[in-house]
């Protein structure tokens, strides 16, 4: 059974009322995401292939997704580099930012150079809210990580790429295919247009509110925080 996709307008009334009724408070919610995107790195990239991993954050929540993130990798034993140009002003994304700093994770301006020097990229720039034109200093980036040969994790959603209608027909996203994607919660339309690998994360939906929303709830195992399913929603 391929699992059921949720558009853009029912994923933010869904964690509108995540933090709602199901009492999660935001910062729970990216904790428990960024969490599963650090045990998908672990799967694709272990540490003995290459410890190097470069985080591209925009200024939003997949952004903080990646800050979080991050912090795991680093405390598995990764050497993560962030790129977080737009960094928000928010009090909650001030302290996802402090805790990297304080583990000296650097920061860097230079994603060109920092991409020379990586085994692995996360792109946590744009999510399912994106829509419109990208806008600088991501055009540039989006070029980079469709053209690189380095293996690229994208979370929630490829950069650039409309929720429900996939990958642009023109602009830097444009044929901007990344090896993994990881779902958060439940898969969106636009995976249809997705060929590589492809994970479910988010391991906090109750029964009711999979219910209600027309969800499938994939078997997570033991500690697992996601899981892989094909690109047909087949659970491998």
């Amino acid at each position: 059974m391929a699992l059921r996709t949720l558009s853009a307008k029912s994923a933010a009334a869904l964690d509108k009322e995540l933090m709602s009724s199901g009492a999660f408070s935001i910062d729970q919610l990216m904790e428990l995401a960024g969490l599963s995107v650090s045990q998908a790195v672990f799967k694709l990239q272990p540490l003995n292939q290459g410890k190097r991993i470069l985080v591209a954050c925009g200024p939003g929540n997949n952004g903080g997704d990646g800050l979080v993130a991050a912090r795991h990798l680093y405390h598995y034993g990764y050497q993560p580099t962030m790129y977080y140009p737009k960094q928000s002003k928010s009090e909650l994304y001030q302290r996802l930012t402090k805790q990297l700093k304080d583990l000296d994770i650097p920061f860097t301006e230079d994603f060109d150079s920092a991409l020379k020097q990586a085994d692995h990229i996360v792109d946590a720039i744009f999510g399912f809210s994106f829509s419109g034109e990208v806008r600088e200093p991501f055009p540039k980036v989006i070029e980079a990580l469709r053209d690189t040969k380095i293996p690229v994790l994208a979370v929630d959603a490829p950069s650039s790429w409309n929720i429900e209608d996939g990958p642009p027909d023109s602009g830097p996203g444009k044929g901007f295919q990344p090896q993994a994607l990881i779902s958060l919660t439940t898969p969106k339309p636009l995976v249809k247009w997705f060929k590589g690998r492809h994970f479910i994360g988010g391991r906090f939906l109750s029964p009711a509110m999979a219910e209600k929303y027309g969800l499938d709830v994939p078997p997570y195992h033991g500690l697992d925080q996601l899981v892989e399913i094909g690109v047909e929603g087949q659970k491998l």
